[in-house]
C-alpha cells in the first residue's frame, strides 16, 4: 500500500482508518503507543505541530512506514 501524504490532514486519515480496520480505540492506540490519548486524538485531527518521533513511533507501532522520494517516483541516485 503506497499512499501520498502531502498534509498531516492526510496522515490523520489514515491514521484513523487503519487503527478502526484494526479495531482499536483512540485509548487503545494511545496506551500501546505509550502516549496521551490527546495525542492520538489530535493525530487523527491532522494538528501539524505534534512532535515528529511520536509520530514516526505510532506509524510503526501500526505497521506502517514512512518513505521519501522524488515527486513522480524518481529515486535519488537512479
Amino acid at each position: 500500500m503506497a499512499i501520498p501524504v502531502r498534509h498531516s490532514e492526510d496522515l490523520g486519515k489514515l491514521v484513523r482508518q487503519l487503527r478502526t480496520e484494526q479495531g482499536l480505540l483512540q485509548i487503545d492506540l494511545a496506551g500501546l503507543a505509550g502516549t496521551g490519548n490527546r495525542f492520538i486524538v489530535d493525530l487523527e485531527r491532522g494538528k501539524p505541530t505534534l512532535q515528529l518521533q511520536k509520530v514516526l513511533d505510532v506509524l510503526d507501532l501500526m505497521g506502517l512506514e514512512v518513505v521519501v522520494r522524488r515527486k513522480g517516483g524518481i529515486r535519488h541516485g537512479e
